[in-house]
């Protein structure tokens, strides 16, 4: 089998101790400072995403213009992408339950996607920030159907992940809901079947609500919108105008309905598929894009994986320091870390998932200094090689064989970084 060198195999338990303090003293340091700018800066996110929402609903009741529908679109991504990423994913670590908000907060927040808040939070919070990159039991570790790592036995299944990861990455919402499940206890039979069914009925509950919304409830909204400014730019002449209600009434109340129903057909059925295609379309890019952000904090060539053994006596430095060489950061502007719901800061979230993710940036110096002194790596890259890495890993390791790539060394330190 592949082995790697452990990244902290020079530190002494001693070390690894002082390392966890240190790391402590950071969090509780942040704890601290909590206070009016994070409760603004929060608030000011979700008032910025309903603001970018509304105006993609109202340019989408223009849709018979394609600059109108392009832009509406445009805005119904960004408005997901900000409601998942730096909204939804962050409210339900729990990084703003110290605010005591009744709305901002882990225990009742719901979020849009095919994911309940409850699965997510067991599968994601729980499994996936306590087991990183363990494996065998980090569930994420290739979400139990791509052979992400050499040390993975290779199954003739994994020939077609190349085609399947396309699928996810379009899908993604809906893999990760499946996901959620925890499919491998099912078909181990670990998973009782009250649990099952639960499950089950909170996915297809979710996927109704959301198949409702997107592809149901806002068309009509668009379709009936349409029809009404139809009337009013382009009204029926008096005499059809007569002509229809007397039919209407003719018919009693199924033939008024029937006639109002056809007039929506005809003034607003463009405006109804123009917003279902609009609606789908948003919810790919937004899928594309928390799949790549996601694969590149976790995926790159940077990272290492454990085995169950290597992690067996862990102590809290060691819990650490897994989480530090377990993630990979990305680099970008303040809109990109925005965008990204901070999650180019992977490493600073694996280290202190319940910390509210505007803070990571600020932290950041400290992490890497800490890396600096007791000779740890500090993983991080552009968009564009993270993603390199990770869908050139996926294809190679599709099929046979296989070994881990070259780990960077220990972080130099940002002044030997600016000279070389």
């Amino acid at each position: 089998m592949p082995s790697t060198t452990h990244p902290f195999a020079h530190l002494s338990e001693r070390e690894l101790a002082e390392l966890a303090r240190e790391f402590d003293a950071i969090h509780d340091h942040v704890r601290a400072d909590l206070g009016d700018r994070d409760r603004q800066y929060i608030k000011g996110v979700i008032r910025l995403h309903r603001q970018i929402a509304v105006a993609g609903r109202a340019l989408l009741l223009g849709s018979r213009s394609k600059a109108a529908w392009a832009a509406g679109t445009g805005c119904l991504a960004v408005a997901k992408i900000l409601e998942n990423m730096e909204i939804g994913h962050n409210v339900l670590h729990g990084q703003w339950d110290w605010m005591n908000d009744p709305y901002i907060h882990s225990s009742t927040w719901d979020w849009d996607t095919a994911s309940t808040a409850a699965a997510w939070k067991h599968s994601h919070n729980f499994i996936h920030h306590t087991y990183t990159n363990i494996r065998g039991k980090d569930k994420d570790l290739g979400y139990e159907i791509m052979r992400i790592d050499p040390h993975q036995k290779w199954h003739p299944a994994y020939l077609a992940q190349p085609l399947y990861n396309l699928l996810l990455m379009a899908f993604f919402e809906w893999g990760v809901a499946v996901h959620d499940m925890d499919v491998e206890a099912i078909r181990a039979g670990e998973k009782p079947l009250k649990d099952v069914w639960h499950d089950i009925k909170g996915i297809s509950g979710k996927a109704r609500d959301q198949i409702l919304k997107d592809y149901v409830g806002w068309p009509l909204v668009s379709a009936l919108a349409a029809t009404a400014v139809g009337r009013l730019v382009r009204p029926e002449p008096r005499s059809r105008r007569r002509v229809l209600a007397d039919r209407a009434r003719g018919r009693g109340f199924r033939g008024a309905v029937s006639a109002q129903l056809a007039a929506v057909r005809k003034e607003g059925g463009g405006a109804f598929a123009a917003t279902f295609w609009a609606d789908f379309t948003a919810n790919i890019i937004r899928n594309l894009w928390a799949h790549s952000i996601i694969f590149c904090g976790h995926f790159p060539d940077q990272t290492y994986t454990f085995s169950q053994e290597e992690v067996r006596d862990e102590t809290r430095g060691g819990w650490y320091v897994r989480q530090l060489v377990g993630a990979a950061n990305i680099t970008g502007s303040p809109l990109f870390h925005l965008m990204s719901g901070n999650l180019g800061y992977q490493v600073e979230h694996h280290l202190f998932p319940d910390m509210p993710s505007s803070r990571y940036a600020e932290i950041a110096p400290q992490v890497r200094e800490i890396c600096r002194r007791y000779g740890l790596p500090y993983n991080t890259g552009p968009l564009s090689r993270q993603l390199g890495t990770v869908h050139r890993t996926i294809l190679r390791l599709a099929f046979p064989g296989g070994k881990p790539r070259p780990k960077p060394g220990p972080y130099p330190g940002d002044e030997v970084r600016r000279a070389a």
